[in-house]
């Protein structure tokens, strides 16, 4: 006497549809994420760029000045010099970040006013697209 053995699996056809809902899937999906990762880095460099800026204020109400050019953002780790002696002894940032293409964020102060800037994925003054500056001068 035979016995029918039950067939576990997927047919030829189940497995094409599948594979189609798929591509179908891919194709309105993955053009909307891609690009979207310059958009995020330079939101990223915008609030880091807030966060510094927020950091320098406080900063200048502890210290009655800002860092100049020359002492950088390194300021406000590890002090503001002789001339400040109601620096936090925390320090405002842990650490002097990085923007996210992983370069350094550029400072100028004149004393009494601030500028922070990223300059975008080429790491080069001026560019459009991902290359453009980010200015802590723009809204």
């Amino acid at each position: 006497m035979k016995r029918l053995q039950a067939q576990n699996g997927f047919t030829l056809i189940e497995i094409m549809v599948v594979v189609f809902i798929l591509g179908l899937l891919a194709t309105l999906v993955v053009p909307k994420i891609i690009g979207k990762s310059d958009e995020a880095r330079a939101v990223k460099a915008k609030v880091d760029i807030k966060a510094i800026e927020e950091a320098l204020h406080l900063f200048k109400l502890d210290c009655g000045f800002y860092p100049s050019t020359g002492q950088g953002l390194e300021a406000l780790v590890a002090g503001g010099g002789a001339a400040c002696r109601k620096f936090s002894p925390e320090g405002y940032l842990d650490k002097v970040p990085l923007d996210p293409w992983d370069h350094r964020y550029v400072y100028f102060s004149d004393g009494q006013n601030i500028i922070v800037k990223s300059y975008g994925a080429d790491g080069q003054e001026g560019g459009e697209g991902k290359n453009a500056d980010i200015d802590s001068r723009e809204d």
